[in-house]
């Protein structure tokens, strides 16, 4: 049957799966926003600016396994989606942008809202298309699904142009195809166990590829077996339960000592869909020297890209621990009950938690237990981190690649729009200012957000960098915004509450998860409640650890 583009375009997103999608309206897509209308049958969720849609798309991706989809115009509404198609590249989340783009005959002419967004996000994309031909849209929207899922997943953008949408082709229905893992190589994962079974201090390094391939039991089962400590990335938080008592915590720059003591004592590191970023291996040349490295990941481009590697194995994380654990001895290791112990002895040394930490930790005692965290980027991330323990996989989600600013509400909406779920935004005052206009949209969706505002009137991260690197010259970091956020709240239709000291804690945050609403906690800190540990880029473990001990 013959279908206008617009139409072809809606038909191929249902063949998908596809039952919500995040976007903002304009001339160049008002096709397909007339084919949604007309056929009813995707929900779209439009938000207060394109880039709180990339956002939600995104959350919805991370939180489901599915991929998420977004709609723009042309011109600016395009340029708006790029932060957070970066976002989505760098964390390897799966989602699918739709852009217009003006007609074949204002092609290239710098036609009212003319963007090459097709050439703008080529370094940020799994794979781009610019469609010209109605009779390829089909094909290309059925591969951008196929693409984003495959391998190490990403982002693909759809570059639609405006007649593309009228112009009518045959439509015929297709069931989807699905990204098959390839088979690892076997000598790969013998040469890897033949090295485990002869390590004496292994230890297991999770990251966010254990999330993304589904891996999470097999990753316990391999812990299990091999009586193996295991750390874990930002990324990797909730691949391996919080309460398991083989997990030592995350690590890197803010990560626990233990973790960080650990590091230096194995003598075999595992390292599992992780790449080894700068914020894990903060000395490429040190972080692992003298020790066996073994790396499993899909991404080729990863295999010893950071770390040098003793073995790598190329694949799909869930087929790799598939295979590789029955390879393996079972056995109970003094490693780690030493690592046990370290742990212990980190949390009986713990100083007194200060008000923001202590609001996580009270949060993460009375939140609903099936509740998904999301945060911002700042100090507040790394202390939920910390302190929140996340025991599930896609039950946490925050930007660690690109580290986006703003990312936290878009992304707190499209977890919400997916699972129907308690969401808890941890963000903080400078963040909130960048996208709190998506407050309207949580408002109109009636989603139950709980958003725990860090508010110490500065930029915290920053601000600790200048108080210990830079002289206590706080250049742009104490803000000190006017912003009454429990005003501001009620203005947008939302609840407000504010805690201001530690015996508000427990009561304020009853009352904000009772309520399946958004609610805006306006957390009253100190500018001086520091993350730490911090290690600077270029430190290695071990010159650090004596002034740890000491603080």
């Amino acid at each position: 049957m013959k279908l206008m583009g617009a139409e072809i375009l809606v038909e191929c997103l249902k063949e998908q799966g596809v039952t919500t999608v995040f976007g903002y309206p304009g001339g160049t897509v008002l096709d397909i926003y007339d084919a949604l209308y007309r056929d009813g049958k995707i929900e779209h969720v439009i938000t207060s600016h394109e880039q709180g849609a990339a956002h939600a798309a995104d959350g919805w991706a991370r939180v489901t396994g599915k991929t998420g989809v977004v709609i723009a115009t042309s011109g600016p509404g395009a340029t708006n989606l790029v932060t957070g198609i970066a976002t989505a590249y760098m964390d390897s989340v799966p989602v699918v942008a739709i852009t217009g783009n003006v007609g074949a005959a204002m092609l290239g002419r710098d036609s009212f809202q003319e963007i090459d967004i097709f050439g703008i996000t080529l370094p940020i994309t799994k794979h781009n298309y610019i469609v010209k031909d109605v009779k390829e849209l089909a094909s290309v929207v059925r591969e951008a699904f196929l693409i984003a899922n495959s391998g190490r997943k990403g982002p693909v953008l759809i570059d639609i142009l405006k007649n593309v949408q009228s112009e009518k082709a045959d439509y015929v229905p297709q069931k989807p195809v699905y990204p098959r893992a390839k088979a690892v190589p076997p000598r790969a994962l013998e040469s890897a166990a033949q090295a485990i079974a002869q390590a004496q201090r292994p230890l297991i390094m999770a990251g966010g590829g254990v999330i993304a391939a589904e891996a999470a039991n097999e990753l316990r089962a391999l812990a299990e077996r091999l009586d193996a400590p295991v750390v874990s990335t930002l990324m990797g938080l909730g691949a391996f339960p919080a309460s398991h008592p083989l997990f030592m915590g995350m690590m890197g720059m803010h990560g626990t000592a233990t973790a960080a003591k650990l590091c230096l004592e194995a003598d075999c590191i595992l390292a599992v869909g992780t790449r080894f970023s700068d914020r894990v291996a903060l000395n490429r040349d040190k972080f692992a020297a003298g020790k066996t490295v073994i790396q499993i990941d899909i991404d080729n481009a990863e295999l010893g890209k950071n770390v040098p590697l003793t073995h790598a194995v190329l694949g799909d994380v869930k087929e790799a621990l598939t295979t590789l654990t029955p390879m393996l001895p079972e056995c109970r290791r003094e490693f780690s009950a030493h690592a046990k112990e370290l742990k212990k002895a980190e949390l009986a040394a713990q100083k007194a938690p200060e008000l923001g930490h202590r609001i996580l930790i009270e949060a993460a005692k009375l939140a609903p237990k099936d509740a998904i965290v999301v945060t911002d980027v700042g100090q507040h991330q790394m202390w939920t981190a910390q302190y929140y323990p996340i025991e599930k996989p896609r039950t946490f989600c925050t930007s660690g690649g690109l580290g986006t600013m703003g990312y936290g509400l878009g992304a707190a909406i499209g977890a919400a729009k997916a699972t129907g779920k308690h969401v808890i935004l941890v963000t903080g005052d400078g963040c909130f200012n960048m996208n709190l206009n998506e407050l309207s949209t949580a408002v109109t969706q009636e989603l139950p957000i709980t958003i725990l505002l860090m508010n110490n009137h500065a930029l915290g991260m920053v601000r600790q960098w200048q108080k210990l690197f830079y002289g206590r010259r706080f250049s742009q970091t104490d803000v000190r915004k006017k912003t009454d956020y429990v005003k501001f709240a009620e203005s947008f239709g939302a609840h407000g509450m504010r805690i201001t000291n530690e015996g508000e804690i427990e009561n304020v945050l009853k009352a904000a998860f009772a309520l399946p609403a958004p609610v805006v906690v306006d957390c009253c800190i100190g500018n001086d409640e520091n993350v730490l540990p911090m290690i600077k880029p270029g430190q290695t473990y071990d010159t650090i650890m004596t002034e740890w001990e000491e603080k």
